[in-house]
């Protein structure tokens, strides 16, 4: 007594549900990774816009530090002087 193993085999009967489920999972993938991309080309716009405003804020800071360095000098020689 042989026996043969069972093996994988294709059907060539395929539904028309099937097909149409595929092609809309599909269609929906590809909307969904139009519109991610979009959404990255936009934060990435959004980015280089600002920038320029992250340069000239982190000038500011420094600037406000070195003004507040310079009132604490200030204050304190005016303590001292009293």
């Amino acid at each position: 007594m042989t026996t043969t193993p069972n093996r994988w085999r294709l059907d060539r009967h395929i539904s028309v549900a099937l097909i149409v489920a595929v092609a809309l999972q599909a269609a929906t993938a590809l909307m969904w990774a139009g519109r991610a991309s979009a959404r990255i080309d936009e934060m990435q716009s959004r980015l280089s816009a600002q920038a320029p405003v992250a340069e000239r804020l982190a000038r500011l800071e420094e600037q406000a530090s070195a003004t507040r360095a310079s009132l604490d000098r200030i204050e304190a020689k005016l303590e001292r002087s009293r």
